[in-house]
């Protein structure tokens, strides 16, 4: 592995999103994942919340892994709404479940301490969105490119319940749907992502992934259903 194939992956993150224009993938699948990671960090900045993905043991075998991916939520994609879907390259929707921190997971935490630190879970609406044509991608690749993150709405309010059904609704028709209780426990991932990054301090937002499919963007009043609560999001084109 060189230096020149780190910058090119770089270099490629970065003019795909400047240009707004997807580009190839799965061509630089040998570039290290700690590479990756500290390519996101240059290009994406400070977080504002973090995100989980890839999630299921099936999807890490695909992409050659053993563990999750993560991705940073900087502040400029911590959004309320309305959203435009002219600011994204090739966005999707995926409802997911959200932890609120009450205290902070420290390097080396057990689960049984981030369940602790664990205030509450909200509601909350990930924007996909990818430098990588029709998300094909390696680790590395989607790794270095944010996981994939477009924008992350929130809802205040915190859900009643973590079973039942999470769905996905645009103008009162039915989008995607999944079991919550398909759903892995977080605390163990939330203890995995401490290690990662840092720590993770009280007040951290992080989004826990979904048990429903992501479909492609469209315009209209999209709702996210689940745990009692809705969170509602207007789309424009």
């Amino acid at each position: 592995m060189t230096d020149a194939a780190v910058r090119a992956l770089r270099d490629t993150v970065r003019s795909a999103r400047a240009d707004h224009r997807p580009t190839g993938g799965n061509r630089f699948g040998t570039v290290p994942l700690a590479d990756a990671y500290r390519i996101q960090a240059d290009l994406f900045g400070a977080p504002a919340a973090w995100k989980l993905g890839l999630l299921s043991p099936a999807k890490q075998r695909q992409m050659g892994l053993t563990e999750p991916i993560y991705g940073r939520v900087p502040a400029p994609q911590l959004r309320t709404g309305p959203i435009r879907l002219a600011e994204f390259i090739q966005p999707r929707f995926e409802p997911e479940l959200a932890a609120v921190l009450g205290a902070d997971i420290p390097v080396g935490a057990s689960p049984a301490q981030a369940e602790d630190a664990v205030s509450h879970l909200v509601l909350a609406l990930d924007i996909l969105d990818s430098a990588w044509r029709d998300y094909r991608f390696c680790a590395a690749e989607v790794i270095a490119d944010n996981s994939s993150g477009g924008a992350v709405v929130l809802a205040d309010e915190p859900v009643d319940s973590r079973t039942g059904a999470l769905r996905l609704t645009l103008d009162g028709t039915p989008l995607a749907e999944g079991d919550l209780a398909g759903l892995a426990p977080p605390a163990p991932r939330l203890a995995w992502l401490a290690g990662q990054v840092g720590g993770l301090p009280a007040g951290t937002r992080v989004l826990l992934g979904s048990p429903a499919a992501s479909v492609p963007a469209r315009a209209g009043a999209l709702e996210v259903h689940g745990g009692g609560r809705t969170l509602t999001i207007a789309i424009e084109p």
